[in-house]
């Protein structure tokens, strides 16, 4: 009994500074610190298609829902292509309700069904990748 009660009082001393430590490498958010990377893998046979359909009607969409896209891209390795962007959001509930929005608006269903009939599949692969800024990054020492 009293090695449980002492295995206890050690994770009451020790659990606080280790989630401390963990915590400090966070950079103190102003509510807008959460950054979404988005990559999508592009057929290449299909990547006009794609422009075409992301240029037109995604980021309208996505406006509609709250969207707040930073900046877009394409790298083409000659391996693959790849289409990437960098959204920002207040929070991570914001972004999961956000793509929860965007995903079941049915004018991007129907777009999506219209488009892969006409062209075939556009994406191959979805990478997300929510960011949260580290205490030491320059951005973080600006504020």
């Amino acid at each position: 009994m009293h090695t449980f009660k002492a295995l206890a009082l050690f994770w009451l001393i020790a659990l606080p500074s280790i989630v401390n430590v963990q915590e400090s490498y966070v950079c103190p958010s102003d509510g807008s610190e959460l950054q979404q990377l988005r990559i999508y893998e592009v057929n290449r046979s299909n990547k006009d298609a794609f422009h075409q359909r992301f240029q037109d009607h995604a980021l309208r969409i996505m406006k509609r829902h709250g969207f707040k896209i930073i900046d877009i891209w394409e790298s083409d390795s000659g391996e693959k292509v790849e289409f990437i962007y960098l959204l920002a959001w207040p929070d991570k509930s914001t972004m999961d309700l956000r793509w929860r929005e965007f995903l079941s608006d049915k004018e991007w269903i129907d777009i999506k069904k219209r488009t892969a009939a006409e062209s075939g599949e556009l994406v191959r692969e979805t990478n997300d990748h929510p960011l949260t800024r580290v205490s030491y990054s320059p951005a973080c020492a600006k504020k």
